[in-house]
């Protein structure tokens, strides 16, 4: 048994088949689920009773009926965030309308909003109409997107056993063939859906707080116990990416492409990568293919417009973040953030200057980062620059003193790892000669500073210590790591000099040197 790959199976083959289900919008490119059940549902009248209607009569500033007219007509607009606010003020009059309720929920999903979806659902079936079995098999569609296959099949097998022969039995059959696709090798479904919920938002709130230490170790059992969870493959990546674990963050996105090929967030999070190492010629070719995805969902197109945004292709960030925010997505905080900066240098001023004030509601500290604000220009900088780069930048403050350059880090919008946030309060402390980790760092890179003015040498010199670092190396014989970074960065650039040498350059042995030589070399190999 085998757990499908969602959007490589379910998207591709079961969306598109069922277009008696799913209708394209080819201005938009977005996929309009449950399609003809809306127009089912506007038809409500037949199915209820004509005791439910006499019951739905109200004076007309309190008539249920009306804001659901509106927000059906909201929603025939794609409009759906103004179409779910009519839904719901309509169920706040009529809160036990099982089909205004389920309505809600379809709005919900073309939302994104899943699990919102199915709490609406479950509610119907629990609370006010056990009748309602496509409720079953609509809940089994909500699970597919979230990746609990289990509960899918769950939510399928139901609706089947109550529906033999209901209104989408071809097209439950059909999902219900795609979630018991027959491997051996690999145990059938999730073993505790609710346990990954539960997981994977504790991952989300470290990453989103740039924890990414605690982040990796619990992503790293995520995929353990979920191999084919690619949300958390895709997550662990960029947490080894912000910790300068550049080529383990590669491996896990080269899972996931062999694994699951297609996978859109996998594909952007590749782009990020290639951009931050100044790839330029990779940069172009990735974005010029992404340039031709139409994505079927809202989170697709949230992450294709923010990524375009990032790498600074800002006319195909506006065009994906404007047709959302037309569609009336509420994004949070960095979704106004990439929608004003797309809009801002794609010439729509005014409206970036609109979602400028949406951004400082959020988050009063952005203010002073705004696109057309000339310190916004030093924060991009921040922002293309690798690991070793800010590592280095940092160390080149605390040189010099510029302690507003320190902070200019510290207020970018670039997540930060543990290390740069305990290499700059150590900078604004000023206690260089303490015997932690960080301490030890700093006196290594001083070491070499002292010796040498060659810029790569540093930025060598920081990428190996970021995984001595993280390995829990100890740092104290700092002249011996110096010594040794000093002497492996020159027999790589081809510059001969031998052991004795670099050893009476930065007082230390020569011993000392073969043995953190040995060390650099390990970490390098």
């Amino acid at each position: 048994m085998k757990n499908p790959t969602f959007y490589e199976a379910m998207l591709l083959r079961y969306l598109y088949v069922h277009r008696n289900i799913y209708y394209f919008d080819e201005e938009s490119c977005g996929i309009l689920t449950y399609g003809n059940l809306m127009k089912w549902r506007i038809s409500v009248g037949r199915q209820l009773s004509k005791q439910q209607k006499r019951a739905q009569v109200v004076p007309f500033l309190q008539d249920g009926q009306y804001y659901y007219n509106k927000g059906l007509k909201a929603y025939r607009e794609y409009n759906y965030q103004k179409a779910s606010k009519y839904l719901q003020k309509s169920i706040e009059l009529d809160p036990n309308d099982s089909m205004k309720l389920s309505q809600l929920a379809a709005i919900y999903t073309d939302m994104g909003k899943y699990s919102q979806s199915n709490e609406l659902l479950s509610h119907i079936l629990e609370e006010l109409d056990q009748d309602m079995t496509e409720c079953h098999y609509l809940m089994a569609n909500n699970y597919a997107h979230l990746g609990l296959f289990q509960e899918a099949y769950k939510c399928a097998t139901e609706y089947a056993n109550k529906e033999p022969y209901g209104e989408f039995t071809e097209e439950n059959e059909d999902l219900i063939d795609l979630l018991t696709m027959e491997d051996d090798d690999e145990e059938p479904f999730l073993k505790d859906p609710d346990d990954l919920i539960l997981k994977q938002d504790a991952a989300k709130s470290l990453l989103e707080t740039s924890q990414f230490e605690e982040a990796i170790l619990l992503l790293e059992e995520i995929v353990a116990e979920y191999p084919e969870f690619w949300s958390a493959h895709n997550n662990l990546s960029l947490a080894y990416f912000y910790v300068g674990e550049v080529e383990k963050a590669k491996e896990y996105l080269q899972t996931v492409l062999e694994r699951n090929p297609g996978n859109l967030h996998a594909y952007c999070n590749l782009l990020v990568f290639y951009y931050y190492e100044r790839q330029d010629d990779k940069v172009e070719e990735l974005a010029n293919t992404l340039s031709t995805v139409h994505p079927l969902l809202f989170e697709h197109r949230y992450k294709l417009g923010a990524t375009f945004a990032l790498v600074g292709y800002y006319p195909l960030a506006y065009k994906w973040l404007r047709s959302l925010h037309k569609q009336g997505y509420e994004g949070d905080e960095v979704f106004y953030y990439w929608l004003s900066y797309a809009a801002y240098f794609t010439g729509n001023v005014s409206f970036s200057e609109q979602m400028w004030e949406r951004v400082l509601k959020e988050n009063k500290d952005k203010a002073g980062s705004e696109p057309w604000n000339l310190n916004a220009d030093s924060n991009q900088r921040v922002s293309n620059m690798t690991l070793e780069e800010r590592l280095y930048a940092i160390f080149l403050a605390i040189q010099t003193k510029n302690l507003d350059q320190l902070h200019e880090y510290q207020s970018s919008a670039v997540p930060q790892s543990q290390l740069e946030k305990e290499f700059i309060k150590l900078a604004l402390s000023k206690h260089f000669d303490s015997y932690d980790q960080v301490s030890s760092l700093y006196q290594i890179a001083e070491s070499l500073f002292v010796h040498s003015e060659h810029d790569e040498l540093f930025l060598f010199s920081f990428r190996i210590l970021m995984k001595a670092y993280k390995q829990n190396y100890s740092l104290k014989n700092y002249q011996g790591w110096a010594a040794a970074l000093d002497y492996v960065w020159r027999s790589q650039a081809n510059q001969s000099i031998t052991q004795t040498v670099i050893a009476s350059e930065y007082g230390t042995s020569v011993s000392s040197v073969g043995k953190y030589v040995k060390l650099v070399k390990s970490i390098l190999a």
